[in-house]
């Protein structure tokens, strides 16, 4: 059974609410929410990226930035920019990214859930991250930021969101400015289709964890830190009290769209190219691109136009195939066959096999969620942006990882085989804008 409970969201006004909503904390460096916010009072970056208020010297970890944080939800709450619902509801919240549309349904989420598996996991944290979203929830005594969950498609639940989308417009609808991408919350609070939509949950017996893997980590450890002070206080708790539950959007998995997350390595780990190459071919077959023609790069501006020296960008095309560019020059590999374990879920990811093969066995990677020697970059950034990052004298690394994406089939398959990804295999787009709902613990 999945407890989905309808609660009192903070909301900014329609008038508002497209300079209010923000993109997710993750997706962004402080330097881009700080160009984004630059003359934005109102942006919600304020809230959850709240550094860019404070020096650039300090670090983004410092207990000035959540403190800075929880000063500034309140003050968007004094100045009406977030105001509270009269009475618990649930929020349908559709987004439109070109032909690609999906419904979703937002409300409050057990952490006891989420402990006992019932919300289901599919990929590592980092620590770093976890613990900065836990201190950040804790100090603002908010889910600023929903978690983006997901549940095998069904029926009843198809229906009601269809009947309300159908039936009467949004309370509010924008298009963003950044990525032209449609934004549209319907609140539901009539008692029938409240009642309806909480049993049609629980119905279902398990839901899975998209995207917000360190907000619901975090999630859990605030709901622990105050269930111990509560029990401390003397206090019995039952497991329905506010801070047991988090702010989560709902989706049918059969709506989703999933892009790669590509990778990139600072250095080569005191090999040259040639002695690099030759350490990868022993597990991949690998092809320079040459004047190959390759599938337009979607998204990446003039993908598949010849690059520096004839040079294509490669984006693979099957699982088993990743495009590889090696200070400038696009390759093509393919996994060897000994080198897949094919009844492995996890290790038969590509995202694994390059990490096994070729991250931790040649260029010596350690903890995947740890080592700043990589980087991860979302597929919607395009694979333009990989090759920038390793080309030129201002390069950041020396060699990027162009993946092929994970399924939504496979995402859930590992989860229920209780198996983890290594951190950052999914990039689900498009995002859940931040600041168009959020939850307070004390008022919920």
């Amino acid at each position: 059974m999945v407890k989905v409970l309808p609660f009192k969201a903070y909301r900014p006004p329609a008038a508002v609410a497209s300079t209010v909503a923000a993109p997710p904390y993750d997706v962004i460096s402080s330097d881009e929410a700080r160009r984004l916010a630059d003359g934005k009072e109102d942006s919600f970056l304020r809230v959850n990226k709240p550094e860019i208020d404070l020096p650039a010297s300090l670090s983004s970890y410092d207990l000035r930035v959540y403190e800075r944080g929880a000063k500034n939800l309140q003050e968007f709450i004094s100045r009406g920019w977030l105001r509270k619902e009269a009475a618990p509801a649930y929020y349908i919240y559709s987004q439109r990214m070109g032909d690609h549309i999906q419904h979703g349904i937002c409300g409050a989420c057990s952490v006891e859930e989420y402990a006992t598996g019932v919300i289901k996991r599919h990929e590592k944290t980092q620590v770093k991250k976890e613990n900065d979203r836990t201190r950040l929830t804790y100090t603002q005594n908010a889910n600023v930021g929903p978690v983006f969950l997901m549940y095998k498609p069904h029926d009843a639940l198809d229906e009601i969101v269809r009947t309300v989308t159908s039936t009467r417009p949004p309370e509010t609808s924008f298009v963003a400015d950044d990525d032209g991408i449609e934004h549209l919350v319907w609140l539901v609070n009539d008692e029938p289709t409240v009642s309806s939509i909480r049993r049609a949950f629980e119905s279902i017996r398990f839901s899975y964890i998209a995207d917000g893997h360190h907000r619901s980590a975090s999630a859990f450890r605030v709901g622990e830190m105050k269930i111990k002070e509560a029990i401390a206080a003397g206090k019995n708790v039952t497991g329905d009290e506010s801070f047991c539950l988090f702010l989560a959007v709902l989706f049918p998995a059969n709506q989703l769209k999933i892009l790669e997350y590509n990778r990139i390595v600072k250095d080569l780990n005191g090999l040259t190219e040639d002695e690099f190459l030759s350490k990868v071919m022993e597990s991949f077959e690998v092809s320079k691109s040459g004047g190959e023609e390759v599938k337009p790069d979607e998204g990446a501006g003039n993908g598949g136009e010849p690059r520096p020296g004839g040079n294509k960008i490669v984006r693979p095309t099957v699982k088993g195939e990743v495009g590889m560019c090696l200070r400038g020059t696009w390759y093509r590999l393919k996994a060897r066959e000994a080198s897949v374990p094919k009844h492995d879920p996890v290790n038969s990811l590509d995202v694994q096999v390059v990490y096994n093969h070729v991250l931790k066995a040649v260029l010596n990677i350690g903890d995947p969620r740890e080592d700043e020697r990589m980087k991860y970059v979302g597929g919607v950034r395009g694979l333009e942006e990989l090759e920038r990052l390793v080309t030129g004298e201002r390069a950041w690394g020396a060699v990027a990882f162009a993946m092929y994406p994970v399924s939504v089939e496979e995402v859930m398959d590992i989860a229920d085989a209780e198996a983890l990804m290594p951190p950052k295999a999914t990039w689900f787009e498009p995002k859940l804008r931040s600041g168009l709902i959020v939850r307070l613990y004390d008022d919920s």
